[in-house]
Protein backbone atom coordinates (compact mmCIF):
# COMPACT_ATOMS: atom_id res chain seq x y z
CA UNK A 1 0.00 0.00 0.00
CA UNK A 2 1.43 3.24 -0.86
CA UNK A 3 0.43 6.83 0.54
CA UNK A 4 -3.26 7.17 0.65
CA UNK A 5 -4.74 10.72 0.87
CA UNK A 6 -7.01 12.04 4.09
CA UNK A 7 -10.02 11.55 1.27
CA UNK A 8 -9.66 8.40 0.26
CA UNK A 9 -8.84 6.78 3.95
CA UNK A 10 -12.63 6.23 4.01
CA UNK A 11 -11.75 3.42 1.59
CA UNK A 12 -9.62 1.57 3.15
CA UNK A 13 -10.14 -2.84 3.44
CA UNK A 14 -8.62 -5.20 5.44
CA UNK A 15 -8.65 -8.88 4.45
CA UNK A 16 -10.66 -10.84 7.01
CA UNK A 17 -8.35 -13.83 6.04
CA UNK A 18 -4.56 -12.21 6.58
CA UNK A 19 -5.27 -8.71 7.56
CA UNK A 20 -3.68 -7.05 4.58
CA UNK A 21 -4.74 -3.23 4.46
CA UNK A 22 -5.63 -2.15 0.32
CA UNK A 23 -7.84 0.29 -1.05
CA UNK A 24 -11.16 -1.74 -2.18
CA UNK A 25 -10.58 -0.26 -6.15
CA UNK A 26 -7.10 -2.07 -5.41
CA UNK A 27 -8.54 -5.66 -3.57
CA UNK A 28 -11.32 -5.58 -6.92
CA UNK A 29 -8.53 -4.61 -10.00
CA UNK A 30 -5.78 -6.86 -8.16
CA UNK A 31 -7.15 -8.92 -5.64
CA UNK A 32 -5.60 -9.73 -2.25
CA UNK A 33 -1.83 -10.16 -2.39
CA UNK A 34 -1.64 -13.71 0.20
CA UNK A 35 -5.01 -15.07 -0.32
CA UNK A 36 -5.96 -14.65 -4.35
CA UNK A 37 -5.68 -18.30 -5.25
CA UNK A 38 -8.19 -19.25 -2.36
CA UNK A 39 -10.49 -16.37 -2.06
CA UNK A 40 -10.43 -15.00 -5.80
CA UNK A 41 -11.02 -11.40 -5.23
CA UNK A 42 -9.68 -10.13 -8.01
CA UNK A 43 -12.93 -8.51 -10.76
CA UNK A 44 -15.47 -9.65 -7.58
CA UNK A 45 -16.80 -7.03 -5.50
CA UNK A 46 -19.17 -9.02 -4.11
CA UNK A 47 -16.78 -11.27 -2.70
CA UNK A 48 -14.79 -8.32 -1.88
CA UNK A 49 -17.51 -7.21 0.40
CA UNK A 50 -17.95 -10.53 1.72
CA UNK A 51 -13.90 -11.26 3.01
CA UNK A 52 -13.08 -7.86 3.60
CA UNK A 53 -13.84 -5.14 6.18
CA UNK A 54 -14.20 -1.85 6.98
CA UNK A 55 -13.34 -1.53 10.21
CA UNK A 56 -10.30 -2.68 11.23
CA UNK A 57 -8.08 -1.64 13.94
CA UNK A 58 -4.40 -0.94 14.06
CA UNK A 59 -1.40 -0.75 11.23
CA UNK A 60 2.02 -2.43 10.96
CA UNK A 61 3.83 -2.37 8.16
CA UNK A 62 6.27 -5.19 7.47
CA UNK A 63 9.57 -4.97 4.80
CA UNK A 64 10.37 -8.41 5.48
CA UNK A 65 7.38 -10.71 7.47
CA UNK A 66 10.21 -13.81 7.14
CA UNK A 67 12.74 -11.80 9.64
CA UNK A 68 9.94 -9.84 11.75
CA UNK A 69 9.33 -11.07 15.38
CA UNK A 70 5.43 -8.87 14.83
CA UNK A 71 4.61 -10.98 11.91
CA UNK A 72 5.15 -14.09 13.35
CA UNK A 73 2.93 -12.70 16.97
CA UNK A 74 0.29 -11.34 14.49
CA UNK A 75 0.60 -15.12 12.80
CA UNK A 76 1.68 -12.99 9.16
CA UNK A 77 5.03 -14.80 8.38
CA UNK A 78 5.07 -16.00 5.00
CA UNK A 79 3.04 -13.02 3.43
CA UNK A 80 4.17 -10.33 1.46
CA UNK A 81 5.37 -7.44 2.54
CA UNK A 82 3.09 -4.17 2.84
CA UNK A 83 0.72 -2.96 5.93
CA UNK A 84 -1.68 -4.88 8.08
CA UNK A 85 -4.45 -4.37 10.39
CA UNK A 86 -3.30 -5.69 14.02
CA UNK A 87 -7.30 -6.65 14.33
CA UNK A 88 -9.58 -6.98 11.53
CA UNK A 89 -13.51 -6.37 12.53
CA UNK A 90 -15.93 -9.29 10.90
CA UNK A 91 -16.82 -12.79 10.43
CA UNK A 92 -15.32 -14.79 7.43
CA UNK A 93 -18.73 -17.22 5.99
CA UNK A 94 -18.71 -20.90 6.78
CA UNK A 95 -18.42 -21.26 3.12
CA UNK A 96 -15.03 -19.08 2.36
CA UNK A 97 -13.31 -20.90 5.36
CA UNK A 98 -14.02 -24.31 4.45
CA UNK A 99 -12.85 -23.41 1.16
CA UNK A 100 -9.64 -22.35 2.60
CA UNK A 101 -9.17 -25.33 4.48
CA UNK A 102 -10.11 -26.94 1.45
CA UNK A 103 -7.19 -25.72 -0.27
CA UNK A 104 -4.79 -26.82 2.62
CA UNK A 105 -5.09 -23.81 4.85
CA UNK A 106 -5.72 -23.00 8.38
CA UNK A 107 -8.20 -20.05 9.10
CA UNK A 108 -7.18 -17.86 11.65
CA UNK A 109 -9.64 -15.17 13.26
CA UNK A 110 -8.50 -11.63 12.78
CA UNK A 111 -11.00 -10.23 14.96
CA UNK A 112 -9.34 -11.89 18.13
CA UNK A 113 -12.14 -14.49 18.79
CA UNK A 114 -10.56 -18.06 19.27
CA UNK A 115 -12.15 -21.25 17.31
CA UNK A 116 -11.65 -24.31 19.38
CA UNK A 117 -8.21 -25.80 17.50
CA UNK A 118 -6.94 -22.11 17.21
CA UNK A 119 -6.40 -22.74 21.45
Amino acid sequence: MSFVPGSQQRYLRACMVCSVVQLQQQFVQRGCPNCEPVLGLQNHPDLVQECTSQVFEGLITLADPSKSWVARWQRLDGYVPGVYAVKVVGQLSEEHIQGIEDAGGRYVARDGTVHDDDA
